[in-house]
């Protein structure tokens, strides 16, 4: 049986995107970090590996993949939103918000689109 090992994003600047998503999932490097590849995991037990390879490919404004990150409820959301913010993610400019949306749209250093989502919700 199959099983997601890793999920792979491209960036210009490989070091910067490790840095950005090392501390925002609280992931380490798998191995060394080179200018053009590293592999993060999980720093405490199993999970999905990020892993982060160079590219000069321009990032489409609607991926037809991306990354959803869940959050606990809509106070989790918020302080998630603004710590990843913190770090150097952007808000997306997105108008294709349903009313009632339980995600918010943001963009890494990088300009790679993912989500957060409030899970707290029916």
């Amino acid at each position: 049986m199959l099983r997601v090992g890793s999920v792979v994003l491209g960036a210009s600047d490989v070091r910067r995107a490790a840095a950005f998503w090392a501390e925002a999932l609280g992931y380490v490097p798998r191995g060394e970090t080179e200018d053009d590849w590293v592999v993060l995991k999980p720093a405490a037990g199993p999970g999905v590996q990020v892993s982060i390879g160079l590219s000069e490919t321009p990032v489409p404004e609607r991926p037809r993949v991306h990354l959803d990150l869940y959050a606990g409820d809509a106070a989790d959301q918020a302080a998630e939103v603004e710590r990843l913010v913190s770090l150097g993610a952007r808000r997306v400019d997105w108008d294709h918000y349903p009313d009632d949306a339980d995600f918010v749209v943001l963009a890494d250093p990088e300009g790679n689109r993912f989500c957060v989502i409030d899970t707290g919700r029916d």
